[in-house]
């Protein structure tokens, strides 16, 4: 049965949304999965954390927090990642926490760095590090060896960045006050970027409600070019043959694969294939613009099929200019 506009408005209502968003929503999920996508919205996803291998093992940390009544579940594909399904008290008043055993990070969020795998010997950039959970990530992946360069255009955000970067033991990254836009005044070429850009965290309405009526499309479309200006300036500033993760907490197409489609039209970059299962392919037709078949490669996330807040994820590499 087709949903009538006047059912979308009514769904509009009762879930809380602003009427844009379910026109988009119905578009992008189609009739079948459209119901199942808000009602997924409905339900926070199990809280996760990062065991933080460069202080403690993920058994050690797991054994430290069961003895306290915590009750957790190894993420499949996340050796270091736990779903806690038990907690009884905060997360971050336990003593493991303040001494840097553990991160709390989304599932979606810890899968950036492992895709991104950067070795203990290359020069990485984190292009808008803070708070510092994938910051911290890509310096346990690396041993807390290589140049890890953690870039942060706030201030106060730094200072942020920093504090938990200590309390994590990270050894191996230099913080800077730094425009993503602007990362070639770094004099730097690093092999490998993660760039998890600012987005307006629509893929987050499962944990934040109010996000359902926070943003209009003007906003998303606003940050979408502040995106595109970003990646464009971590593809001039990667080496040839080097990678970037691309990634954001939102599920709007303007954010995603249309900033990806025009990295790729300005034809020195390419989309790899992840090493992950899970997720849904990006879009490659939306919104009545035709996009390129690589955006299949791209992986989005949602609460409803993936337990874990919206998110998207493409991994670029740079090739020779055409």
């Amino acid at each position: 049965m087709s949903i009538s506009p006047d059912k979308l408005k009514k769904l509009a209502e009762k879930h809380g949304y602003l009427d844009y968003m379910l026109i988009r929503y119905l578009e992008m999920f189609g009739e079948d999965d459209l119901i199942p996508f808000l009602q997924g919205n409905e339900i926070p996803p199990l809280p996760t954390i990062r065991a933080n291998t460069l202080k403690i093992s993920p058994r050690d940390l797991q054994e430290r927090l069961q003895k306290k009544g915590f009750i957790l579940m190894s993420i499949p594909d996340i050796p270091e990642g736990f779903f806690i399904e038990k907690s009884p008290f905060s997360l971050g008043a336990t003593t493991e926490y303040l001494m840097g055993y553990y991160y709390i990070q989304s599932r979606a969020s810890m899968l950036a760095g492992l895709l991104l795998n950067p070795s203990s010997t290359d020069v990485v950039i984190d292009a808008c590090a803070a708070p510092g959970g994938k910051t911290s990530h890509l310096a346990q992946i690396m041993s807390n060896e290589g140049i890890l360069i953690a870039c942060e255009l706030r201030k106060n955000r730094l200072i942020t960045l920093r504090s938990n970067l200590s309390r994590c033991g990270v050894k191996n990254c230099l913080c800077f006050l730094q425009d993503a836009r602007s990362l070639h005044e770094l004099g730097i070429t690093p092999d490998k970027i993660l760039l998890d850009v600012p987005c307006t965290g629509e893929g987050l309405i499962c944990i934040q409600a109010s996000r359902k009526r926070s943003r209009e499309l003007e906003d998303i479309e606003k940050m979408s070019q502040i995106q595109k200006d970003i990646l464009i300036a971590t593809i001039q500033t990667v080496k040839k043959g080097g990678e970037i993760l691309y990634s954001t907490c939102s599920i709007a197409p303007e954010e995603n694969e249309f900033v990806i489609q025009e990295a790729l039209e300005k034809g020195n970059v390419e989309i790899t294939n992840l090493d992950l299962n899970g997720g849904s392919p990006g879009f490659t037709d939306i919104f009545n613009r035709s996009l390129s078949p690589s955006l299949v490669k791209t992986r989005r996330f949602y609460p409803f099929k993936d337990n874990t807040e919206g998110f998207f994820i493409c991994k670029l590499r740079k090739i020779e200019e055409v």
